[in-house]
This record gives structure tokens, sequence and C-alpha cells, in this order.
């Protein structure tokens, strides 16, 4: 017989899905139901793996852990949940948790890494402090990869670059790795590098004494000072000049900072994590930004996926941002969103991303009061919106010699195109039902990507 294996999930057709996946590989599956099955299975022991669903319904098995090690000391454990945190993550690596994984996932990636569980030794990475409410909302596995990398990466003193299109949540990140770093007891100090003119960057940044410049009439404490013992976010890194990319890089390397008009040096201890919107590795081939630079800056990458690619974790996020609205407008009854509002919401393209997302729901809660009227949010958001990119340069137009079929096609295709295969959007944009879409696409042989966005 192959390798035993402990698994717990409270969804019972869940629950029987791995356990037959499993025993299709080989291996001897035991199963629990609850967080008292759990418990009580362990004594049924040896097993080779344990994997439990998170929320067991009585207890969480993040609470469980220490009885999980406690029976099986040397036992790799796989957590499995659709409710993921930043937090859970991170109590999840500090208490020797081997993987953990997001629902939905496809079979053979589970499979995998079950078998990757069944070999690699483990480290303990010591506990993690608590946190309040998760910093970070969602649960799609990019996003749960980011809890991931922050978890891995946080105990590290490394540069840490976190890239991703405006309004994505790049500050939130920082903060997650600053709360879970080595220091999350000092300091985190976020300076914006493109909203200083350039004259200023260098005094913001390493400070100055007085007398270094016309004005300077007493020394400046600059922001890599002020982060000593914490975290440095230096957000829109990429506008950073060539000549403080230097002086940076210099800091970067020997940890070492000589304010203006000083001609003596000091040391430094802070944590630099950098946040861009443009692709630096780009930017470095190209010659925008240094090499050097670059590589020591980005000693390690996270990259947030814009919250078109993450869809699913919209009805999160609107609950999360509602919750937070009642309370701050005292307002516990403000009607929530309805199914239909979902769906618009989900339809929509989100250029603002995240931010946007909290910027409607500000304007709904004050405006509309409710969520509940799909058909006033939907108002609201061709109001407040973002506009979309705009159509290719060349459509097709009346002059062109073109059936009415042929025009409807190519209008069809243009706007397809604009909204990057969102058939939702792309139905909303054309005034008609989802289905209509479809009908007319199979009519005129226009081929809806199963693989794009619904």
């Amino acid at each position: 017989m192959g390798p035993r294996i402990l698994v717990a999930d409270d969804d019972p057709a869940l629950l029987e899905l791995m356990a037959l996946t499993l025993r299709k590989e080989g291996m001897e599956v035991v199963t629990a139901a609850t967080a008292g099955e759990l418990l009580a299975r362990l004594s049924d022991g040896p097993f080779h793996l344990v994997i439990s669903d998170i929320y067991l319904g009585d207890a969480t098995a993040i609470d469980l852990l220490d009885d999980i090690h406690g029976a099986l000391p040397e036992t790799p454990v796989i957590l499995v949940t659709a409710q993921g945190t930043v937090e859970t993550v991170a109590a999840a690596t500090a208490a020797r948790v081997f993987d953990y994984l997001a629902k939905p996932f496809a079979l053979d990636a589970f499979v995998g890494r079950v078998q990757a569980a069944l070999h690699p030794p483990r480290t303990d990475t010591g506990k993690a402090p608590e946190g309040p409410e998760s910093m970070i909302v969602g649960n799609h596995p990019a996003i749960v990869e980011i809890y991931k990398a922050v978890a891995r990466v946080a105990p590290l003193v490394v540069p840490v670059l976190v890239r991703g299109e405006t309004g994505t949540g790049k500050e939130l990140v920082a903060r997650a790795l600053h709360r879970y770093g080595a220091a999350p007891e000092g300091p985190f100090v976020a300076l914006n590098c493109g909203a200083i003119p350039d004259t200023l960057l260098e005094s913001e940044l390493f400070g100055h004494r007085r007398g270094a410049f016309t004005g300077a009439d007493r020394d400046h404490r600059g922001a890599i000072e002020e982060a000593a013992g914490g975290t440095l976010l230096l957000d829109e890194v990429g506008e950073l000049p060539p000549l403080l990319q230097v002086k940076l890089l210099r800091f970067l390397q020997e940890s070492e900072v000589r304010p203006l008009g000083s001609n003596a040096a000091f040391h430094v201890t802070t944590r630099v994590v950098a946040a861009t919107n443009r692709d630096l590795r780009r930017a470095a081939v190209d010659g925008v930004i240094r090499e050097d630079f670059y590589y020591r800056l980005a000693a390690y990458e996270i990259v947030i996926p814009p919250l078109r690619q993450r869809v699913s974790d919209i009805p999160l996020l609107v609950d999360h941002f509602w919750r937070r609205l009642q309370e701050d407008l005292g307002e516990p009854r403000l009607a929530g969103p309805s199914p239909a509002t979902l769906d618009v919401l989900q339809g929509y393209a989100w250029p603002g991303n995240v931010r946007e997302l909290e910027n409607l729901l500000q304007r709904a809660a004050v405006d509309l009061g409710s969520l509940s009227d799909a058909a006033a949010v939907r108002r609201l958001l061709q109001v407040v919106g973002e506009p979309e990119a705009p159509a290719a340069a060349v459509e097709p137009g009346i002059g062109d010699d073109l059936t009415l079929e042929e025009l409807e096609q190519r209008h069809i295709e243009a706007v397809l195109r604009r909204t990057g295969g969102n058939r939702t959007r792309a139905a909303q944009i054309l005034g008609i039902e989802r289905k209509s879409l479809y009908r007319k696409a199979r009519r005129l042989g226009i081929d809806l990507d199963p693989e794009q966005s619904a």
C-alpha cells in the first residue's frame, strides 16, 4: 500500500473528491469531517501527510496545528481553504505548514503538491505576530500566492520590489511585509518618489544639514533615517532620476547615509520595499534605469494581478468595503449588493483596480444608500468609472464597402478587443443580453474563446 494520508474537510463532496483522487494515485486515505474527528484520527497514525481545510466548523486547523505536530511531529501538513488571508498564511508558515492551497484547485496541481509534500524537509520560521482583520482581501489563487510570498520573504532582510497597476494594493503588500518582518515594532515610512520635485528628492531621502542650500535653516532627517529600525516604502521608484539611483544603490549596498551638506556618513538599518506600476526589468534593458540599481532593488519581486484578472474576489471586496462604510457612516442598515449588482460589478473591467471599486462603493453609499438596485449602480458606474481603453485606431465605418452583417461582425469583434474578451462587459456595451451575444457570435463566426473572462 502507498503512503497513508489523513484528509479533513467539512464539505462532504470535496472530501470525497480529494480522497478518491489520492486513492487513484495508490495512496491509503483516512478521512475526517470535523475538527473533533481530525483529532480522533491522529491516534490512528502513523500518517505520511495531513491535508485539512482551515475552517472545520467547530474549530480551525490552525488552532489544531499544535495537536497535529504533537501527535505527528515529522508529518507535513497542507492547509486548504476558500477563505484565505495573509494572516492565516503567515500563521500557517510560522507553524511549519508545508503548503497552503486555495479553493478551487485543479486536481493535477493538488496531486503535485501532495507528491512534493511527501519528501522535502520543513523549516521553522518562528512565531508570527497576531494581526487584526486581514489587510489584503481575496481568495483567488493569484492572491494566495502573494500571501505565500509575503510569508516567505518578510522575515528576510532583503529589498523587495512590489509591482502592479495603480490601485492594486502595493502599499498594503508593503505593510504586510513590515508587519511580518524582523522588526514589526519599528516605523513604517512611505515616500512617493513621483510626487516630489527632483530638486527636493535627495533631501527627502537622505536628509540635509543646516546651511546645505538656500532655505535650509535647520537639520532635516530624511526618509531613510526616519525609517531606521523599520521599513521604508519607496513608491513610484521608477521615477527616481539617475543621480539618485546611484546614491540609493550605494545605500542598498553599504547601509550608509550621508545627508546633504555633511561630510560624514552614518550607518542606518532600514528594510527597503520599492513599489512601481512600471516593468523595471524592461526599463533596465532599455537603459531607462540602471541595471545594477534594478537588480539590487529587486532582490525579491512580488507582482500583484489587476482586479480584472481576479473577478472572483469582487464579492469579497464588496463585502469588506461595504461593512467598513456602514461603520464609518454609522448606517448599519445600508442594503448590500443584490446578485444582479454583483453581476454588474464583475462585468466591469476596473481600470482603476481595487481603489476604483472602493471609490465607487463610497459614492454608492452616499448617493444611493444601497447596492440593491443593479440598474442604479450601473448608471453610477458610467458616471464615476474611469474611461475604458479606446477602440483601435482603425475601426469599420459607414464608408467602408461592407455588408450590414460584416459591419456587425467587426463592431462586435472591436468591442470584445476593448474589453479584453470579457463577454459580460461586451454585452453591456452592445446593449444586448449575454445570450444574444453568444447567438450573434455563432451566426457571424466569431470565436468566443472559453479561456477569456466571462
